[in-house]
């Protein structure tokens, strides 16, 4: 999935789209350090997310960047979207599969061998594990240690996406741990003192 070294970035959407969401959406992956791009919209409704998707998609076409969908497999079908990020609770893996083809399906582990061991067993495309650091954008269930990351890279080949906490002052504990990408939300999104593009500038 990741054949640039300088695409780490795994970047995963504001929980409310702004007017300005978009163009700092373009002004972001003309830098070139996004592979993924994560569309994750609770609060909507299917044809508002259809609506957001399309406009995020075409962006994510001109910049070569993939386009996830967040739980949703069917909005994923629908959009022609790269594929589908799922959580522990949401579809179970086998069956989006028979949804999306042989498109990019994440797994959540947590922080839990045991389920990496399952996601492997399940076809993931890839592992994302976290939270390694305090989050903005969820409240802290499961903690994950740096170490875990090298562990999980001796079960598989299978590339490994960091969430949690992930900012410019941490991002590089991430990768020297030889994790595939750092998923980033808050920091971006959620920045008190950069605005986004500013943020992502840091993350070099």
């Amino acid at each position: 999935m990741r054949k640039n070294k300088k695409k780490f970035l795994y970047i995963i959407s504001p929980n409310k789209i702004e007017k300005n969401f978009y163009h700092y959406l373009r002004e972001i992956l003309k830098l070139n350090t996004t592979s993924i791009f994560q569309l994750r919209l609770k609060s909507y409704s299917h044809k508002t997310k259809i609506n957001i998707g399309h406009k995020v998609k075409k962006i994510c076409r001109i910049y070569k960047v993939k386009l996830i969908i967040n739980d949703d497999v069917i909005l994923a079908k629908e959009l022609g979207a790269d594929g589908c990020h799922l959580g522990q609770s949401d579809w179970h893996p086998t069956k989006a599969r028979k949804i999306l083809g042989n498109k990019i399906i994440g797994i959540t582990c947590h922080n839990s061998v045991k389920l990496v061991r399952e996601a492997i067993k399940n076809n993931a495309s890839y592992i994302a594990l976290g939270a390694f650091f305090n989050s903005k954008t969820k409240k802290i269930r499961y903690k994950s240690s740096l170490s875990l990351i090298q562990k999980v890279k001796k079960l598989t080949t299978k590339p490994v996406v960091a969430i949690g906490g992930i900012n410019h002052k941490n991002y590089k504990k991430i990768l020297l741990n030889h994790a595939d990408f750092i998923a980033i939300s808050g920091y971006i999104w959620k920045n008190k003192n950069l605005n986004p593009f500013d943020a992502i500038k840091l993350l070099k």
